[in-house]
C-alpha cells in the first residue's frame, strides 16, 4: 500500500520484541527501527509492544524505545499511556499445584509475574535452564522468591524438557492453560482466554481504533493469535511457518532493517 493511498486516522501498531524490534544476533535493536517508531508516533500513531514477556523483561525496550503501551505476558498485562487496562495472575493456590505437577512431570523453567520472574534455588538437570536463569537474573527481572515458596503470584510460565520429562502427562493436568509449543523442547504457558490478541482487542476497544487501522509486527509461533486477529499482519524475514497463512506483508530480518522498510513500504511513515 502506498503512502498517499492512506488514510490519515490513527494507526495502532503492534510490535513482538525477540526477533522482532530486538535482533536476537545482536541483542540490540537497530538504530533504524528506533527512528522508525518514533516518527511513526510522530505522526500521531499509537505504538504498543506486544509480548510473551512479563513486564520487568522490557526494561530494555522501554529504555530504547519510547512507546504508548506494553501488552505483556501474552495478554495477561496490559499498560497503556501509564494506566493498567487489564491485570490477571494464575490465584494462589492453582499457581502452587501447577508448581507441584511440573515437578513431578520431570520439566523445568521460569515462573513469570509482574513483579519479576521465579525459578528454583536448586541447580537444574538442564543447562537450558541455567542459561534461562543466568539471562533472567542478568536482565533484573529475577523476583525476591524462589520457585519453591508460596508466597508469590505468576501470570504463565515457560518450561523447558529433556527426555526424562513426561510433557504430555503434565500438559495433560493443564485443562486450564494454554501450551504454545516454541520448539526444541520449550513450551510458553498461557492462561486459556488470554493470548496477544486479546490484548490487542483491550487497546483497540478503549482508543476506539478498527482493526483495519491496526497492524502487527511478529516473528515467532506465539505471535500467531495477533496474526489471526489482524487485518493487516507484517511478518519479518526470519520467521516461523505458522505465521505465513496471515501475513499480508512480508518484510526483511530485523538486522536488515525490517521494521524500517515495511512500515516505509506500507505509508505508516
Amino acid at each position: 500500500m502506498c503512502s498517499e493511498m492512506m488514510s490519515n486516522k490513527t494507526k495502532a501498531l503492534f510490535f513482538d520484541i525477540d526477533g522482532t524490534l530486538l535482533s536476537e544476533k545482536t541483542g540490540e535493536v537497530p538504530e533504524s527501527a528506533k527512528l522508525a517508531v518514533k516518527e511513526a508516533r510522530s505522526k500521531g500513531h499509537l505504538v504498543f509492544i506486544n509480548t510473551g514477556r512479563v513486564y520487568p523483561h522490557t526494561w530494555q525496550i522501554r529504555s530504547e524505545i519510547e512507546v504508548d503501551g506494553c501488552l505483556c505476558g501474552c495478554g495477561t498485562y496490559v499498560l497503556a499511556e501509564g494506566r493498567v487496562l487489564y491485570y490477571y495472575h494464575i490465584p494462589r493456590e492453582r499457581g502452587i499445584r501447577i508448581k507441584k505437577d511440573i515437578d513431578e512431570c520431570g520439566l523445568d523453567g521460569a515462573l513469570e509475574g509482574v513483579e519479576g520472574c521465579y525459578f528454583h534455588r536448586t541447580i537444574s538437570r538442564m543447562p537450558q535452564v541455567e542459561e534461562l536463569k543466568a539471562a533472567l537474573r542478568e536482565s533484573g527481572c529475577a523476583g525476591r522468591y524462589d520457585w519453591e515458596d508460596d508466597c508469590y503470584d505468576f501470570s504463565k510460565f515457560y518450561l523447558a524438557s529433556d527426555g526424562n520429562s513426561r510433557c504430555m502427562e503434565l500438559f495433560g493436568r493443564l485443562k486450564d492453560i494454554e501450551v504454545i509449543d516454541r520448539g526444541d523442547g520449550y513450551y510458553e504457558c498461557v492462561p486459556r482466554g488470554h493470548s496477544k490478541a486479546t490484548a490487542m482487542d483491550q487497546v483497540l476497544k478503549h482508543y476506539g481504533i478498527s482493526k483495519d487501522d491496526a497492524y502487527v509486527f511478529g516473528d515467532s509461533s506465539n505471535d500467531l493469535s495477533m496474526f489471526q486477529y489482524a487485518t493487516n499482519c507484517v511478518l519479518m524475514g526470519q520467521h516461523s511457518e505458522v505465521l505465513v497463512p496471515y501475513a499480508t506483508f512480508e518484510t526483511k530480518d530485523v538486522e536488515e532493517d525490517g521494521i524500517a522498510y515495511a512500515m516505509k513500504e506500507l505509508g505508516i511513515i
